[in-house]
Parts: structure tokens; sequence; C-alpha cells
């Protein structure tokens, strides 16, 4: 699909339609920057089913990007090679998988949101997290997408597993960062989302490393201040609550991280990467959240938590988040945006957008994913993405097949139509684009299924003014195509699509047409 327009694109979400990497941290080595994040399995009932994989893209062209293979195996981890079906896992939401397999057996701990860095010796450490235990579990290759092997758990000097100590916090969410003269910061921790929440062993925390990149050179220290101690700090309404994720830009460092809001990545900054920090603003809200002013409530897409960090390629500072899918909070998607790192040193939120990483606004002409929607909204907007939140009343993002195993996702590049497709359109769905290049653009054609009678109106910005309108009136369990023609002013536009009418549809592609084709 990526190849249907004349000129190389990429668009959000920036991996294959049929691929579920969330929390993902980029990292450039060398001439290419890797994708370090957990793995969901589509359509699970928890998070962070599956083992790491990695993928990669060169620096000049992040068109581009080559699906690096498993990584590291959650057996590999010694805390699951004899699972005890007395070990249960705590359920988070109440989902329920169509395809079944939406769990792993009994004891068997996931691999959470992990980090990377080249060490001191030259050899790439991975941190991470088993879901629920309390500890940091570190990996080891010779490089950066290669098979990393287990090299033990972080320690005191004492020996003592940091997490198991009488004083320890619970580990979570491991950021590693190597500072310019050497120094090794090991950040972690989660914190409460809600005031009636506080208490137990959490918190922001950083430590440092020895240069064996196991123990603890100093001990833990809190960092950023969470809903229990924010008070005439700055940071209140955005207090920290996971994601550690850190940069250095000149002499500022940057620290990124998830708030008690959970579906915004803001950032604080300090000229210490230990201490200090002062809350900077908020990057990425994957509803648009706050973005001129918008509430929750108005929210663009269905909401969830979402987690990533920035990177510097080729010129240009990006950060990673990702989206929620399939009506759950464990079906996750990789996508990112352009930031601008003003002279002061602040960066302004950006919106969610179709073309995220692409050179630009996508060509005006061509066939294009529907999946690739930055606004997905019902009659009554959006809410939580859950089974129980959404019911059947909005629209959602899902694919018709099971979650492929790594091995088998190369067989599916062939593959037509993208996997993924946008369901349930009723009356009052909004799916929206951000943006396109328009030139000589005269008819739009969208292929859909269903049972449904109505029409779907076309606009660009201004959503009073349709730019066409396409009469819908199909009854059928394959892909339709519907055309109509459309008037568009050359250049950058949104483009949106509104039905409005009886039933509901399902939307896999759009085709623009051009009369340069």
């Amino acid at each position: 699909m990526k190849e249907a327009a004349e000129k190389k694109q990429v668009y959000n979400p920036y991996l294959p339609t049929y691929e579920y990497v969330p929390d993902g941290e980029p990292h450039v080595f060398g001439d290419r920057v890797y994708i370090y994040g957990s793995h969901d399995r589509f359509d699970g009932e928890m998070f962070c089913l599956n083992d790491y994989i990695c993928y990669s893209a060169d620096v000049k062209d992040l068109t581009e990007w080559k699906y690096e293979g498993v990584i590291f195996r959650k057996d590999q981890d010694p805390r699951n090679q004899n699972p005890s079906e007395d070990n249960s896992i705590p359920r988070i939401y109440d989902v329920k998988s169509r395809f079944g397999n939406g769990l792993n057996p009994p004891g068997i701990h996931a691999l959470w949101a992990p980090d990377v860095v080249k060490g001191p010796d030259g050899r790439y450490y991975l941190y991470y997290c088993l879901d629920f235990l309390p500890e940091i579990g570190v990996a080891v290759c010779d490089t950066p997408a290669g098979s990393y092997e287990y090299l033990g758990l972080v320690r005191h000097k004492d020996g003592t597993v940091l997490g198991k100590g009488e004083d320890d916090l619970s580990q979570f969410d491991p950021g590693i960062f190597i500072d310019d003269d050497g120094e090794i910061y090991l950040y972690s921790g989660n914190a409460p989302m809600h005031k009636e929440h506080i208490g137990g062993k959490q918190g922001s925390q950083v430590m440092t490393l020895e240069p064996d990149m196991l123990t603890l050179k100093t001990e833990p220290r809190l960092l950023l201040p969470s809903i229990a101690d924010s008070e005439g700090t700055g940071f209140e309404g955005h207090e920290f609550f996971e994601a550690s994720s850190i940069r250095k830009i000149g002499n500022t460092y940057y620290f990124v991280y998830s708030s008690v809001l959970s579906h915004e990545l803001c950032y604080a900054v300090s000229d210490k990467p230990d201490r200090d920090y002062k809350y900077g603003g908020t990057l990425i809200d994957i509803g648009d959240v706050g973005l001129n002013g918008r509430t929750a409530a108005e929210a663009l897409n269905c909401l969830g938590n979402t987690h990533g960090g920035m990177e510097y390629i080729n010129g240009q500072w990006y950060v990673f988040y990702h989206r929620q899918s399939n009506r759950t909070q464990f079906s996750r998607q990789g996508c990112a945006e352009k930031i601008e790192i003003a002279d002061d040193g602040s960066i302004r939120q950006v919106p969610v957008t179709s073309c995220g990483l692409n050179d630009g606004p996508l060509e005006g002409k061509g066939t294009y994913p529907a999946c690739i929607c930055c606004r997905l909204t019902g009659k009554d907007g959006a809410v939580f993405s859950g089974q129980k939140e959404m019911q059947l009343h909005f629209p959602y993002l899902t694919q018709d097949v099971p979650d492929k195993e790594p091995a088998a996702e190369k067989e599916m590049s062939g593959d037509t139509l993208p996997v993924q497709y946008v369901a349930n359109i009723k009356d009052g769905t909004m799916t929206g684009y951000k943006s396109f290049a328009f030139y000589n653009l005269q008819k739009i054609t969208l292929k859909l299924r269903g049972k449904a009678k109505g029409t779907i109106a076309v606009f660009t910005e201004d959503l009073t003014k349709p730019a066409g309108t396409l009469n819908v009136d199909i009854a059928a369990d394959t892909w339709q195509d519907i055309t109509g023609m459309v008037s568009v002013s050359n250049g950058p536009h949104d483009l949106y699509f509104r039905y409005e009418g009886e039933g509901a549809l399902d939307f896999i592609t759009f085709t623009l047409h051009a009369d340069n084709q």
C-alpha cells in the first residue's frame, strides 16, 4: 500500500498496519534509527504480550522501515523459565478477545516498555521490566538489533536486587542515558494517576550505574513530582505518571514522560540530568487535548495511554508516541510527529497528523489506507478506548485476522489491501486526515462494506462547506467502491469524510483521482 502513490512516502502509523509496537523509544546508532518498544498482541487482553522486535530505517529515508526480527524473548528472562499457575498476573480491564490467545500462559510475565543505550564497552544494553514485577532486567548485544542475551538484574552495591530492598520503590518503564562525561543515568518508576491512589512504593526515580551496567553507583532518588507532592511546583495537572525518557540538547536535559492524564506526553527541562526539572509543556496528545484549548470531552480520537520519546534524525527533531485501536488499551500502534525547539528551548504542542514522518504533506493523489486517519469521532465524539466504554456506539480501528507472530509478518507484506481498517462508521462519524498537497483533484473513491444508506460529505478545513458528496447505498460483506466528484483548491489541505445516514460501514481505503495522474 505504501507504494500506491508515485513517490516514496510514509504516514502514521509508520510501521505496517498489522504491527502493534507501542512505547517506542527511537535511537540513532550510526546511520540508522532504531525503534525499541514493547509488542502488543493484536486483540490481546493485556499489555505487551509478544516478544521484543525491532524496526530500523536509514536516517536519510524514513519511508522504508526494515523489520529486524525478534531481539529478545520473554522466556530468556529466568523469572519466566519456571512459570507457575499460582503466579497469577493481575488483569487491568475487562476485555474479551475475539480470536482467543488473548493472554500468555499462566505465570508468564510480559515484556513492558524498554530502552536501549550503547554502553562504554561499545555493546548495546537493553533495560526492561516484566509487567508487575518490581525489578529491572538487562540484556546485552554486540549490535543494535541483533539477538540480545540476558545479563542480569540491576542491583545495589551489596548485591541486593533493586526493587527487592526494604526501602526500594518499585521499578517501572526504565530509561537509560549516558552523559557526555561518561556518567550512566538510569531513570525509572511510576506514580499514582489519582489522589485516592496515593501511597505505596511508587515515584519518579533517578540513579547512576557502574560501567558494568548492572550495579548501582548511586542510590535512587526522587526526581519529578507526582500528584502527591506537586502543589506549587508548576507540574499541577501534568504530574509524572510513567514512561521516563531522557535526551540532552546542548546543555539542557529534556525529560519526556506520560502525565497523569495518560493520553499526553509532556516534557520537563533542567541544566542537570538528575535534579531541578521544571515543567515545560505538552509535546503531543493522542486526542489533541490541550491544543487550542480543546478539552478531553472534545478529543479527536479515542483516548488511552501513550508513551514514547524524542530523537534528532537527519537535522529534524521528532516525537514518537502511540495511539489506541480495537476498542481496547492493548492493540497500540507507533506514530511520530515533527517538533520544533524554539530559541528559548521550549517546544510547542503539535497536532496528531497522518503525514507524521513524511517530508511534508502527502501527495494529493493515489490510494491510501483509511486507517491513517488522525481524527476518528462518532456523533458523540470520542471516549476512552475500551469495549465497555465504546460498545458499538463509536467508530474504531481493527482488523479481520488474528495477530501474526513475527516470523509470519513478512508473508503479509504483499497483500493488496492494508490489514487494518476503520470499523463501525455510523451516522455522524467523522474520519479526518492531515494533510495532502492537492493539485487538480477531480474525484474520490472510497472502498467500503456493510449495510448502509446515506451520504458521505467530503470537507477540507472548513467543516461547514462540503467539497463534494458521495451517495452510499450498499449491502455487502465484500469491499465495494463508491466514487464522487469533488472540488478542492490546489495546495495543502486537510481531508475529512462525514457519514450521515442509516446502518453501519467499514472503510479500508480511499483513492484520490487528479487529472494529472
